[in-house]
């Protein structure tokens, strides 16, 4: 996950942050590239350090609690912040948000105190004004996600009750977009980079794709440049083999099991939510070992690229 998933879109993710401090404007194509590699990358380094972490204790007989558990599958906010570094989130909860009042004081305490919990949870990554506003756009998407459940109590629908399967993926998508939104204030060095950034994404430097798509697109790509889709020469930051490995990742968290639900067998953590069984459950067999030789081996022949050590300021 580390050596091979996260450091393949790290370059990617890299090119694109360093384009605005140059004064150069990134094309609609390269600034979603660049968020969503970048998006990819800290996922996959994280969720990689999070299995060594348990892993290695493993082997000395400690059991670790769960700190990561598929978070980019999360329907809303709030689950995504019971999946994603689970063991701060905790320690946020139990030291900041339950002393402050929690929401025992009622709702509009309540909400500040999330605001408040989430700005100094921002702060605790770094003591720069993008971690808070980071931190700010996390405490915002929570109080509107509790708000929206206390809306739909009123009228008598129970947020606990699963979405129909449409509804599901749109509430997955969204939640998804609104944390990589949130990761390109995260990951930008000033607050101005970030706003250029997000400005490209949203299109309001205009929508820009490569010219080479015009070709590969046929008929498809002559519909779109006819109402009003751009097709020039941009900076190449986001190339195919960049989407090739944003395909193939956004298929891993969205379509493939995670470690934990792979090794349920073994109880590999603390607290683990029970689950549906999985396909690819592991199995002591001699093709699992040869695949986990494979993995291994593939990860140590690249040990000698460059790796960035992303929490080195936490």
């Amino acid at each position: 996950k580390k050596v091979i998933l996260a450091d393949s879109l790290a370059g990617f993710a890299d090119a694109v942050f360093a384009v605005p401090a140059t004064g150069a404007t990134l094309s609609f194509v390269e600034a979603w590239g660049g968020a969503l590699c970048y998006s990819l990358q800290l996922y996959f380094d994280f969720s990689g350090y999070s299995d060594m972490a348990i892993g290695l204790s493993r082997m000395f007989g400690i059991v670790l609690p769960l700190n990561f558990h598929s978070p980019y599958k999360s329907q809303n906010i709030i689950e995504f912040w019971r999946r994603w570094h689970m063991t701060l989130s905790r320690f946020l909860k139990d030291y900041l948000y339950i002393p402050m009042g929690g929401s025992r004081k009622g709702k509009p305490q309540r909400y500040i105190n999330i605001m408040l919990t989430m700005l100094l949870g921002g702060l605790w990554h770094g003591a720069g004004w993008t971690f808070v506003i980071w931190g700010g756009l996390h405490g915002m998407y929570l109080v509107v996600n509790h708000g929206w459940h206390s809306l739909r109590r009123r009228i008598g629908l129970d947020p606990k009750n699963p979405l129909l399967r449409p509804m599901h993926a749109f509430a997955v998508l969204l939640t998804f977009l609104s944390v990589v939104i949130a990761w390109v204030v995260f990951r930008a060095e000033s607050y101005t980079i970030a706003i250029a950034i997000l400005k490209s994404m949203a299109g309001l430097n205009g929508l820009t794709f490569p010219a080479a798509w015009l070709s590969t697109y046929g008929l498809f790509g002559h519909w779109l440049s006819s109402v009003g889709v751009e097709f020039s020469v941009t900076n190449s930051l986001i190339t195919r083999s960049a989407l090739i490995w944003i395909g193939i990742c956004m298929l891993i968290v969205w379509c493939a099991p995670n470690t934990q639900q792979i090794m349920s067998a073994y109880k590999p953590a603390l607290d683990v939510p029970p689950g549906k069984t999985v396909k690819f459950r592991w199995t002591p067999t001699v093709f699992n070992a040869v695949l986990v030789w494979l993995f291994g081996f593939i990860a140590l022949i690249n040990l000698s690229k460059k790796s960035t050590f992303l929490y080195f300021q936490f």
